[in-house]
């Protein structure tokens, strides 16, 4: 009895390790697949993120191209770019600048212009910050509807997040071109100073859209300058479409409206200058 008792203890002693490796196995196997889901995951997160980093620069980069070609007709830029999960596009005729301009002699002049916008989309589904995120990017002048100075750009770049909108949820960046502004004086005598205001704005238009490659092509089509003497006061103002999600909310300009309207009693002259870009996608 005690032979055969032995004989079977040891039959339980040799079960015990295999069934102990399997549950070993399988619980390594277990841990290793949900190690792998998450790995991957962050992984993907980090490209998402940098794609979102790296548009902010690429955005950048065509606001301060749209200022180089837009001033001489015929010249082109063309910008590269590479993303995992975002798109460039562009949204036309997106927001109205109306300039009224009045004069001492009677006469008033207004100048109503409809742009484009530029914008590169990422799904949410990808990245996300927040709902109602907003980032002003560059420049760091944000306090008035217009931009200042021989340094200004003439277009703002932005990231907004704001769902859902009617064409997707995305989070973006935005450029928008603006209005550059420059004041001179010229004094031909102790009592007689001439002030000039320059505008100058540039419109951005749908041009070719291939898709070959990624790439952004911006090419200037025209200049026009419109001179205007005895200014007695200057008026801009931003509008955007009815009804539509690319409102006040979504562009977020300090102002909607901005009196540049000379306080001295001297001679104002305007030289507006108004220039058409074109915006192609993917040429070769």
């Amino acid at each position: 009895m005690l032979f055969k008792v032995n004989k079977k203890r040891s039959k339980n002693r040799g079960i015990s390790p295999a069934i102990s490796s399997v549950i070993m196995t399988g619980a390594m196997v277990a841990i290793l697949s949900v190690t792998l889901v998450f790995a991957n995951n962050f992984l993907w997160d980090r490209v998402a993120e940098g794609d979102f980093n790296s548009s902010k620069q690429l955005m950048q980069t065509i606001g301060l191209q749209i200022d180089d070609v837009a001033w001489t007709e015929g010249r082109t830029e063309t910008t590269n770019y590479a993303t995992q999960y975002g798109d460039v596009m562009m949204r036309p005729e997106t927001v109205n600048y109306t300039v009224i301009v009045k004069t001492n002699a009677g006469p008033t002049y207004k100048f109503s212009n409809k742009t484009g916008i530029i914008m590169f989309n990422l799904p949410t589904s990808r990245y996300t910050i927040a709902n109602g995120y907003w980032e002003n990017i560059f420049p760091s002048q944000h306090n008035s509807l217009t931009l200042s100075g021989t340094s200004a750009p003439v277009a703002r770049v932005f990231a907004v997040e704001k769902v859902p909108m009617s064409d997707g949820s995305y989070i973006r960046v935005v450029v928008v071109p603006t209005i550059r502004v420059l004041y001179s004086n010229i004094t031909t005598s102790p009592s007689d100073t001439t002030h000039y205001i320059r505008m100058y704005l540039p419109v951005l238009t749908s041009g070719e859209s291939p898709r070959l490659t990624d790439t952004i092509t911006l090419s200037g089509q025209s200049v026009k300058a419109y001179t205007i003497t005895d200014v007695q006061s200057l008026n801009v103002k931003a509008s955007f479409e009815a009804g539509s999600d690319f409102n006040s909310d979504f562009f977020n300009f300090p102002f909607d409206f901005e009196d540049l309207s000379s306080s001295g009693g001297d001679d104002v002259v305007l030289e507006f200058y108004l220039s058409e870009v074109s915006v192609s996608f993917g040429i070769n």
